[in-house]
Formats: C-alpha cells, sequence, structure tokens
C-alpha cells in the first residue's frame, strides 16, 4: 500500500461518501474521519500490505477493520446531536467504506 496515495484516497472517499449524505455536516465529518485516520492510520497501512503479501484474506480484513470500531468515536457528530442509531450507522458506512478502499488499493 503506497502511503500516501492509499491514505488521501481513503479520506477522500469517506468524505464523498458522508458529505453526500449528511452535507450540513461536513466539516464534523472530515474532523471525525482525520480523527479516525489519525489513530488507525499504522494498522490500515501494515493490515493492507498484509493482503498484498497474501497474509491475510479480506475477511480477515474486514474482521481486523470492524475491531476498530471502537476507535470511531464520532465526537464532532455526536456533538452536532447526531442520535446514536445515525452515529452507528456512519461508523458501519465508514468501515465498509474504508474496507473497500482498502481492498481496491492493495489489487491494483
Amino acid at each position: 500500500m503506497e502511503k500516501n496515495n492509499s491514505i488521501e484516497e481513503l479520506k477522500k472517499a469517506l468524505v464523498d461518501t458522508l458529505g453526500e449524505e449528511y452535507k450540513h455536516l461536513k466539516p464534523e465529518i472530515q474532523k471525525d474521519i482525520d480523527d479516525f485516520i489519525q489513530k488507525s492510520e499504522a494498522k490500515l497501512i501494515r493490515w493492507t500490505t498484509y493482503v498484498a503479501d497474501a497474509v491475510l484474506t479480506a475477511s480477515e480484513l474486514k474482521w481486523l477493520l470492524k475491531s476498530q470500531q471502537s476507535i470511531l468515536t464520532l465526537k464532532a457528530l455526536q456533538a452536532a446531536g447526531l442520535s446514536r442509531i445515525r452515529l452507528n450507522n456512519i461508523k458501519k458506512r465508514i468501515l465498509e467504506t474504508t474496507l473497500t478502499v482498502l481492498i481496491s488499493t492493495t489489487l491494483k
């Protein structure tokens, strides 16, 4: 995984995916995504390298990404007043998008 391009592509995909549905909360989404990427970047790079080297499968990567859900605190969105149900839906979309982007950039 090429660090700069893949991480930047992931950030863009996450902001684009969530920004469409939550246009009025785009600054908060950006802040929470940046926080998630900052906390997870080293792991994401390591895991996708393992996928590229066939040490991990895509399903194992998915499981590892689910383990990152606790890191996804979405504090800015929570402060903006979103309900827990909406926050959980956003977390799920972030993890799904992350998996899709990481797999696609790894298997290029």
